[in-house]
């Protein structure tokens, strides 16, 4: 598995991706898939096996704790450093689930918010998410105000490490 930057000619396949894993009132349409890849590459990791999108990783870098509603279709360039990697999208092609596609597009975003200067990453996610997200070192910090495609959601939040 190959673990590198978003570019534009993956489009196709992580807007199919996202429609395949979403509700219609959850997922990011083809247009705002597009602005991301074109405005936000510098946060959106894509797993490659076989030369073939296994999955990805997005989020704008905010200067907000948490994420908020206006991320999932509001998107700007990224500071160069500093604020959270607020997660907009987390996707695995079907054909790729149950092959840690996911936990490894976390760890390597991880690694991207250390050399970026960030404070961490946050993500909003469904209760039954909790879990996975805990197992992956996010931290639960209660329901979210979101109330994106009219769900109940709750605020993850994994901060860097503090050094000494």
């Amino acid at each position: 598995m190959l673990i590198r930057h978003a570019k534009l000619e993956d489009w196709d396949q992580v807007a199919a991706i996202e429609l395949e894993n979403f509700a219609p009132e959850e997922a990011a349409t083809p247009e705002d898939m597009k602005n991301r890849l074109t405005y936000i590459a510098d946060t959106f990791l894509v797993a490659e096996i076989n030369q073939q999108v296994a999955g990805y990783i997005v989020g704008p870098a905010v200067n907000k704790r948490y994420l908020t509603d206006d991320l999932f279709h509001e998107v700007v360039p990224n500071p160069a450093q500093g604020g959270f990697i607020a997660i907009t999208s987390l996707s695995v092609n079907p054909d790729f689930k149950g092959q840690g596609v996911g936990t490894a597009l976390i760890a390597a975003l991880k690694d991207l918010a250390v050399s970026q200067n960030r404070q961490g990453l946050n993500l909003t996610c469904h209760d039954y998410l909790i879990p996975y997200y805990e197992m992956n070192g996010f931290t639960d910090e209660g329901i979210s105000e979101s109330t994106h495609g009219g769900a109940t959601w709750y605020n993850m939040v994994w901060e860097v490490p503090k050094n000494g």
